[in-house]
């Protein structure tokens, strides 16, 4: 590909930890995955991170906390607001808990989930709010915690595409109860594999640790969630939730840490390329771009070809492909149109059109995305716009 999604960001410090790693002592969870941790909860201004094997794991994790803790008390058949747009393991932990998801529409601008269909949506059966940060860009994050702190809502805040998005001066990911990260090969940092848990509720990040773990006690000898026994033969292998093998390897900390250092400079160079695109399509009608709400950490950027201007998506499609420029659906579409929702408890919000998400199905059909990374995409970018005017000229 001559403008490809994505592209690597490690430098010589990431691939020489290959060669330390291949004779050490110690691969899997250790010290190297505290460190990891605790630098990226002093990045990120949260007393808990918890690294775990992949961003879906720590979707998956930090949703059995819930479940389990019983300061939160999420159960089987409570109903989940969720966002008609967002990846599949937004919501597959959800699904696997038996908890009903209730969509709403999106804003065909900013991608984010409609707060007022949020609102409208909420009754005396809901007991959460799945916000997702949608492609780097922060949803409106104090509407969300307004309508949480009134109807006394969970917040479960999925900035798994939105490394280094802020809200208002505050990193999106650590506004809810608990906030989860990927740190997959295209994210913000790339750990190969990766996500990570970030909480400032002590009850959760236990649970967390627990479950990542066999749901064991070995690694919380101080929590509130069991009491622990005299006996440290059984207490080795006291199990006391049903977790999970969701460890990561100490190599995949090592990068992680490396990684965090640069992310800063990372973020810079997406934002450059970001005011770059928007200089190029902000007033092109043919195509509706995002919307930035906050600072957005620009994952990727979308364009939605506008039918008003009668622009064929195939077409544009194919001549991205002829020029060697990737592209994708706008983070998987609209899920409830997916063959795996069939497997769901759920429903959409609002009545009469509303309820038939316009906005998502829209994006669905008309939408799709390049990428967006740490490195100048002036040129690549400079060639996107040309060949689209290309086509204008020739239609």
């Amino acid at each position: 590909m001559k403008y490809p999604m994505s592209a690597s960001t490690w430098g010589r410090e990431e691939e020489n930890l290959f060669h330390i790693f291949a004779t050490a002592d110690r691969h899997t969870m250790g010290p190297k995955t505290e460190e990891f941790e605790q630098a990226f909860a002093k990045k990120f201004g949260v007393k808990h991170a918890l690294f775990v094997s992949s961003g879906s794991m720590a979707n998956l994790v930090a949703l059995s906390s819930l479940i389990y803790s019983h300061q939160y008390s999420l159960s089987r058949g409570d109903e989940v607001i969720v966002p008609a747009i967002s990846w599949a393991t937004t919501y597959y932990p959800l699904m696997q808990y038996g908890l009903k998801l209730v969509f709403v529409d999106v804003d065909l601008e900013t991608l984010n989930m409609d707060v007022q269909q949020v609102r409208h949506a909420v009754n005396d059966r809901t007991k959460m709010i799945v916000s997702v940060n949608i492609l780097g860009n922060p949803c409106e994050q104090l509407e969300i915690a307004n309508i949480c702190e009134e109807e006394n809502l969970i917040w479960f805040e999925d900035n798994c595409e939105s490394m280094g998005a802020s809200f208002m001066g505050a990193q999106c990911g650590t506004f809810g109860d608990v906030g989860t990260f990927s740190t997959f090969f295209s994210h913000h940092i790339s750990t190969v594999e990766g996500g990570l848990i970030v909480t400032d509720d002590k009850d959760l990040y236990d649970c967390c640790k627990s479950l990542r773990a066999h749901g064991w006690t070995r690694d919380i000898p101080d929590a509130r969630i069991f009491k622990k026994g005299s006996d440290d033969f059984y207490e080795k292998y006291r199990f006391i939730l049903p977790g999970y093998n969701a460890r990561p390897q100490e190599l995949n900390a090592a990068i992680g840490i490396e990684q965090l250092k640069k992310l800063d400079s990372f973020l810079a160079i997406r934002r450059q390329n970001a005011v770059h695109f928007q200089e190029l399509f902000n007033d092109d009608e043919r195509f509706i771009i995002q919307r930035e709400t906050g600072s957005s950490s620009w994952f990727a950027f979308t364009m939605i070809c506008n039918p008003i201007c009668n622009v064929d998506r195939d077409a544009v499609l194919r001549k991205l492909a002829l020029n060697g420029i990737e592209h994708r659906i706008v983070t998987g579409g609209c899920f409830p149109r997916h063959d795996v929702i069939k497997y769901a408890d759920w429903e959409t919000a609002g009545v009469g059109e509303r309820a038939a998400l316009p906005n998502a199905n829209m994006i669905h059909d008309n939408g799709f995305f390049v990428g967006n990374y740490a490195v100048n995409l002036r040129d690549n970018l400079d060639k996107l716009h040309h060949i689209l005017e290309e086509m204008t000229l020739e239609g």
